[in-house]
């Protein structure tokens, strides 16, 4: 046989064999490995981990996870009072825990003025801090040209800026310690070439999240400073009515359908745990068909481009919230 036909055969039924197994994961293969193979959450009981964003969705589940496996917690949102049920719910659960283990410390992030007082009480209650988990942030649903900019710049505010703020002051507090664990909740939406439309101010923030963290991990690579890019897909979570729209101040309105095809926020919130367990540079989270969809837009862009072209942006709107409909506008 021809050693070209030969390459090429086998490289189709390497291809073949990829994405028959990613029918059956609902993370990458890196996080899948991990789950199985990699370092138990429990781990990291003792440590001390900053949830931000934590009273409720991913950051409430992820705070649960860790508490199940003896984690030291400091759970942060502007709402106090849900951050009062998550710490009751955490100390059920929790490995040990004492109501001294977990320190509720309420905080607007946009508040940026007020982040280093934030964080001196964090190392006043614990005496260090050994992770941060960026996980505050809104989502979006508007079509690109309607945009206000004031839209835009208040999801940078909130969704980079704020989170930009806080991180720099607990990496240079890492460096003093010569060990730290920077983790920022992302999104698929964040990941280099996918498209995701209706979603443009959100998906820019989220791509520039990808650049300042990828860049902060280069110049840390050859410390024990880590840093861990958490993408989740679709989850069943209050996200949507809370989603900022193409209008500033407003809300997009409209909740997530029980029928929609979501990962529940429990499974997602336990694979973040597993990824900052196991110190991953990325980790996507979904259910199907998102990560197949995610290899082939980012190793296979031209593949991707097609697909878009065939099956169109409310294709992709659609397997992302099963009831929504936008306007596509074409002219």
């Amino acid at each position: 046989m021809d050693i070209f036909v030969f390459l090429v055969l086998s490289g189709v039924v390497f291809l073949l064999f990829y994405v028959l197994a990613l029918l059956f994961v609902d993370c990458d293969f890196a996080l899948a490995w991990a789950e199985k193979f990699g370092k138990p959450i429990d781990c990291l009981a003792g440590k001390v981990v900053w949830i931000t964003g934590a009273s409720s969705g991913i950051g409430e589940h992820i705070s649960l996870a860790l508490a199940r496996a003896g984690v030291k917690l400091v759970l942060s949102a502007r709402r106090e009072h849900e951050l009062e049920r998550v710490k009751q719910n955490c100390l059920k659960i929790g490995k040990n825990l004492t109501e001294e283990d977990i320190l509720i410390l309420p905080m607007d992030m946009t508040a940026v003025e007020n982040h280093s007082e934030c964080f001196h009480q964090v190392i006043s209650h614990f005496g260090q801090l050994d992770i941060l988990v960026n996980n505050a942030g809104r989502s979006q649903r508007a079509n690109w040209e309607d945009i206000d900019l004031a839209v835009d710049k208040e999801m940078f505010d909130l969704n980079v800026f704020g989170v930009l703020s806080l991180s720099r002051i607990a990496v240079k507090y890492f460096m003093k310690m010569k060990v730290g664990h920077i983790v920022v909740t992302s999104s698929l939406v964040g990941v280099n070439a996918t498209p995701f439309p209706f979603s443009a101010s959100y998906a820019g923030a989220k791509h520039a999240l990808h650049g300042y963290f990828n860049a902060l991990r280069s110049e840390k690579i050859l410390s024990n400073i880590n840093v861990t890019l958490l993408c989740p897909g679709p989850v069943f979570s209050n996200f949507l009515a809370e989603s900022f729209t193409d209008r500033p101040g407003e809300k997009f309105g409209k909740a997530v359908q029980p029928t929609d095809r979501r990962m529940s926020v429990e499974r997602c919130g336990h694979l973040c745990a597993v990824a900052i367990a196991n110190k991953l540079n990325e980790a996507w989270i979904s259910l199907l068909p998102y990560i197949p969809l995610c290899y082939i837009f980012v190793y296979y862009p031209n593949i991707g481009d097609h697909m878009m072209r065939l099956l169109g942006p409310n294709f992709f709107l659609k397997i992302r919230d099963t009831q929504v409909k936008m306007e596509t506008k074409t002219e």
